[in-house]
Parts: structure tokens; C-alpha cells; sequence
């Protein structure tokens, strides 16, 4: 992984437009080949980024450029969809390399762990004619519990969660927002799942267009069948 810290601007050409002014950031490029604009601010969330696979080429300035203060330009390109980010390098100051090796994964406390693949398995609790694509499915920001089809064809990501809080609705929002700029997958709906969900993360997964699914672990389990409850 390399580590750049460099006042910097940044613009993004393709579905969508959009451009950050000259300060210092933080860029992030992974061998994996995506790269990642960081700011001091906004947790772990990038300003900006490029999923694989994309190539970077390294551009020399011109001389109108090279007269504004601008020492390097990078063009990262993705190969499936043309899409490009610049960024316009002018002052460097810190530039590294380090070998990271092969990283083991996030591992979930066992009832998450065991939910996720409860779900895997039993995935017609998302809704008649669904099918699982496959769990962990990798992003530039990190696994997606499940990915599934509906009935129709269309790409569901799934948030597992032992208690369901704003936290989980945040963190599945900026995977659909990744997603959904892929147009293998796009349109991409969200689906929140947990044994239980709070009152206000409910209302902010549905104000965002995902739908919530409340699980029983024990039925899942097969250690409690609910039809056959007097209550």
C-alpha cells in the first residue's frame, strides 16, 4: 500500500461529476489497484474514490498548469466503465510504501459470524425467488455480508447485524453507494437485517430507500418453531 499526504484538487468524470478544491489530503493506493482520497474529517468514508480494476498513469504537467503550482497529475481510469479520476498533485510531503501481505478478514463475534450464515443458507427469508450470489462480497471499502438476486434479477446487498443501530444503516449505505456506481450490479437495494433493530435506525433505513428484516436466530436455528406458538 502506498501513502501519499498532499495538498491536492480532485475531479471525478463519468455517471456522475464532481470535484474537490486544492487542500491537503490523504491518498490511499492499494495493490488491489483502487485509490482512495481521505481528509482529516468524516471517519473512514473517502472524499473520493476509484474501485478496481482501473490502471494510473502518471502525467507530466503543462506549462499552464505547471505555472498554477501543479507538480504531478495522476489519471486513474476504470477499465469497465471509462470512468476518470485526476488528481492534480502540487505539494508532497509525505510518500510511502509498505507491504502489508494477505490480510485474514474481519471476523465477527459468533452470532453475527453464525447469522450471516444461517441466511446464506436459508436466503428465502429475504422474499419468495431470491438466490444468494455469494457471502463476504468484497468492496474497495470492505465486505458486504451477502449478495443476493431477488426474484427479478436485481442485485440485493445484505447488513448483517446481531443488534441493528445507525451505525449499520451508515455502514450500508456507503457500500450501495459503491455499488451502485458498478453497472454489473446497479440498481443495487439494501436490505438491513438483525435479531433486533432500534427504533431510529429503522426510520433511517427507510427514509434511504432499504428495507429492514428482523431475524429470529432460534427459528433460523431450528431450535424454536414459531407456527406452532400459542403466543
Amino acid at each position: 500500500m502506498r501513502l501519499v499526504i498532499a495538498t491536492c484538487s480532485v475531479d471525478y468524470a463519468g455517471r456522475l461529476s464532481a470535484h474537490l478544491p486544492l487542500a491537503k489530503r490523504l491518498l490511499m493506493l492499494k495493490s488491489d489497484g483502487s485509490i482512495l482520497v481521505h481528509s482529516d474529517g468524516g471517519s473512514y468514508k473517502p472524499l473520493n474514490w476509484m474501485s478496481p480494476p482501473c490502471t494510473i498513469t502518471v502525467q507530466e504537467p503543462d506549462a499552464d498548469q505547471a505555472e498554477a503550482g501543479i507538480t504531478e497529475l495522476w489519471k486513474v481510469t476504470q477499465k469497465k466503465t471509462d470512468d476518470v479520476l485526476v488528481v492534480s498533485l502540487y505539494d508532497v510531503e509525505h510518500d510511502s510504501a509498505h507491504e502489508l501481505g494477505i490480510d485474514p478478514g474481519l471476523v465477527k463475534d459468533g452470532v453475527e459470524a453464525h447469522l450471516q450464515k444461517l441466511l446464506a443458507e436459508q436466503i428465502e427469508l429475504l422474499g419468495d425467488g431470491h438466490t444468494l450470489v455469494r457471502r463476504e462480497y468484497m468492496t474497495a471499502i470492505g465486505p458486504v455480508d451477502i449478495l443476493a438476486r431477488d426474484s427479478a434479477g436485481a442485485s440485493v446487498a445484505v447488513e448483517i447485524k446481531r443488534r441493528g443501530d445507525i451505525d449499520g444503516v451508515e455502514q450500508l449505505t456507503r457500500y450501495l453507494e459503491l455499488m451502485n456506481r458498478d453497472p454489473h450490479l446497479a440498481p443495487v437495494q439494501g436490505v438491513f437485517a438483525a435479531q433486533e433493530i432500534k427504533p431510529q435506525a429503522r426510520t433511517l433505513a427507510l427514509d434511504r430507500g432499504i428495507r429492514c428484516v428482523t431475524l429470529d436466530y432460534d427459528a433460523m436455528r431450528g431450535l424454536d418453531d414459531a407456527d406452532s406458538r400459542l403466543f
